[in-house]
């Protein structure tokens, strides 16, 4: 099987770097600092009790940092959960060579800690935050190679990777690939997208959504990338909650339906190929693909 590691960080951002950073740029904002994540693009730190600081680890996630600088302002006040609209924005300079920001921060934990059982009382919640989002997008909305695309232009990247994983049943999930891969093209105006709300980016507190969270792949296109979520997420009885709620703020057909599910086949193999050193989302993967195959009995 091929290992994917994470791609090492081509800037060593310490705290002391941040914290120079902060103290120059935004005084008045200068705090405690500690380290909470450092994924693929990204590395946060949490700054004082309310903030985060967000910056790129890798110059290929400068264009994800810029695009929720300019769309979240202007997209985070018709959404019903909060996202990390940047409080304020961080300049180049001498000492960090590409922008960054500052958000807030929110408390809770990702959905993808849960069992599958314990995030059903989600699922509406989140079906009505993708219909706020999914409206027609500007021109000039962020181009995503990857997302919102017709789903058959996915079909060689997932082949090839579906090669690379130890799944049960792969020639099904290859079948249905075909299958679902004919299913017609959505027709309509390209629509914004969150672009990867998957478990790991939805955050839960005391009960509630707390927030929707990492818009770096924002684009807009095919609202079944996005629905992609109610299996990468739910059971088969909860995906009809995200469904329903969804379709209470705006029409979803068959064929938006089926796409999501092939997208959701799409994400599943790609979770499962790329995250070696990412458990949680390897598990997001397989938890997709195991979905796929009960929905084929």
């Amino acid at each position: 099987m091929r290992l994917v590691k994470m791609p090492a960080a081509e800037i060593d951002i310490s705290t002391d770097l941040v914290d120079q950073l902060v103290r120059a740029q935004h005084p008045d904002l200068a705090g405690p600092l500690r380290r909470m994540t450092n994924g693929w693009d990204n590395v946060i730190f949490r700054l004082g009790d309310d903030l985060a600081v967000r910056l790129p680890r890798r110059a290929v996630a400068v264009t994800l940092i810029e695009h929720e600088q300019r769309w979240l302002p202007v997209l985070a006040p018709r959404l019903p959960i909060p996202t990390p609209v940047p409080v304020r924005q961080g300049d180049p300079d001498d000492t960090f060579p590409w922008p960054w920001s500052i958000t807030p921060w929110f408390d809770g934990h990702p959905l993808v800690t849960l069992p599958v059982r314990q995030r059903r009382p989600y699922a509406g919640g989140l079906g009505h935050f993708l219909a706020r989002l999914h409206i027609a997008a500007p021109p000039d909305a962020p181009p995503n190679p990857v997302r919102g695309i017709p789903l058959a232009e996915r079909s060689e990247v997932f082949a090839r990777q579906l090669e690379t994983i130890a799944v049960d049943r792969p020639d099904v999930l290859r079948e249905l690939w075909e299958i679902l891969v004919t299913t017609p093209p959505w027709s309509g105006p390209p629509l914004w997208l969150h672009g990867d709300p998957h478990p790991g980016n939805v955050l839960v507190h005391a009960g509630t959504l707390a927030a929707v969270i990492d818009f770096g792949d924002l684009t807009a296109g095919d609202p079944a990338t996005d629905l992609a979520a109610a299996w990468l997420t739910f059971d088969s009885a909860t995906r009809q909650q995200l469904r329903a709620a969804y379709g209470r703020g705006r029409p979803l057909d068959d064929d938006t339906w089926t796409r999501a599910r092939g997208w959701a086949l799409c994400l599943g193999v790609a979770f499962t190929a790329n995250s070696d050193d990412n458990p949680a989302i390897a598990a997001v993967g397989r938890h997709a693909l195991s979905e796929m195959l009960a929905d084929d009995r």
